[in-house]
């Protein structure tokens, strides 16, 4: 009888072993990053043009095998560019979903949403696809920007318009925190030059009224004009300006740094200015912007584009934190390794941050929309 159970016995005692074991070994898992983004919507030409840029380097980190053996899972959910879609999103990422970090959503109130999220479960937020500067000052412990504000491109404008000789300049920006947070920007500008607008005029957000703004712009003699919208938004004002016979000069932020925007702007593209927050996406003397062109080559990209290179730079930035905080990725290491990251080299540009600087670059720069639909510095 003993003899007979003994074998058993032993078949048991190895099957419970190896259950052990199985369940003590490491278990692999994607590392879970959520991104709330309008993939549709009023940004969506820039927004899949900066998701792409992204892809190149997560897509590469997880070629090479990911970080530490777990790959980057970029969750991504559309919100239509709706700020209330992008708080849900965002609860449903950080709450249902369990992402240990949240990236690259896209929109100045969607951002100020999402904030209270971000403190609520102490998970970090890397660079948000808007430079408003509530994000940079004061220090948002949970937010760490990659990209400079949008009043210093504001600012930049009025001072390049100004050098060139031209004194009637308007604004035209949307009526929101971001349209107010770039006027800032302006007026630092016109105070820095001596100049006054000819005019300040809100758009709403949704369903600008060219009927009344642009025979506003035309009565008021406008030279140029600063348009603050999205790239949907500026591109309709673009065309309704042409329309009315105006020559102004028109200048917009980064948010329509893309391929997308040229495109929305059809035959009213030429000579549109368009600040930028990255160096040239032909500037090949930066080794980031070599690797992308080479990434995007690989890809089957005919050619890269400012958005792309934003959400390149951005996705190197959240590899490195994700590297730094391996092998627990937990929303606390990711914290930690965000708020130690100092002089980390994107490939001829360095960010750093600190507990009194989440800013990450400063660079600002302009380009000009060719006859050809490319983007010239």
């Amino acid at each position: 009888m003993t003899l007979t159970r003994r074998p058993r016995l032993q078949a048991l005692a190895s099957t419970f072993l190896l259950a052990t074991a199985l369940a003590c070994a490491p278990v692999r898992a994607d590392i879970v990053v959520g991104q709330t983004i309008g993939v549709t919507g009023q940004a969506a030409a820039t927004v899949k043009e900066a998701l792409n840029g992204a892809q190149l380097w997560i897509e590469h980190i997880n070629a090479q095998g990911g970080i530490k053996g777990e790959k980057i899972q970029l969750l991504t959910l559309d919100d239509e560019f709706d700020v209330q879609k992008a708080a849900a999103n965002a609860r449903v990422l950080i709450e249902q979903k369990k992402a240990v970090v949240l990236f690259m959503n896209r929109g100045t109130p969607h951002t100020e949403a999402i904030l209270p999220l971000l403190q609520q479960h102490g998970i970090a937020l890397v660079a948000p696809s808007t430079g408003a500067m509530l994000l940079h000052n004061p220090v948002q412990r949970y937010v760490f920007n990659v990209r400079a504000p949008y009043q210093r491109e504001a600012e930049k404008a009025i001072e390049h318009l100004h050098s060139t000789g031209i004194t009637r300049i308007a604004v035209v920006h949307v009526d929101d925190s971001f349209g107010r947070d770039a006027m800032e920007g302006a007026s630092k500008g016109f105070a820095k030059t001596r100049l006054q607008p000819v005019a300040v005029l809100k758009a709403d957000r949704e369903k600008p009224a060219f009927d009344s703004l642009v025979p506003a712009l035309v009565k008021a003699e406008t030279q140029a004009v600063l348009w603050v919208g999205s790239s949907q938004v500026v591109a309709g004002g673009v065309k309704a300006l042409r329309a009315a016979g105006s020559s102004a000069q028109v200048v917009t932020l980064s948010n329509n740094a893309s391929a997308g925007f040229v495109k929305q702007l059809g035959d009213a593209s030429r000579g549109v200015i368009v600040s930028q927050v990255f160096p040239g996406e032909r500037a090949v003397k930066y080794p980031f912007v070599q690797e992308a062109q080479r990434l995007a080559r690989a890809k089957g990209y005919d050619e890269l584009t400012p958005a792309m290179l934003e959400g390149f730079a951005a996705a190197k930035v959240l590899a490195e934190a994700l590297r730094q905080a391996a092998p627990q990725f937990t929303r606390e290491k990711v914290l930690a390794a965000l708020e130690g990251l100092r002089k980390f080299d994107l490939g001829g540009l360095e960010i750093s941050y600190g507990p009194g600087d989440h800013s990450g670059l400063d660079f600002a720069d302009l380009a000009i929309i060719g006859a050809d639909g490319r983007f010239v510095r």
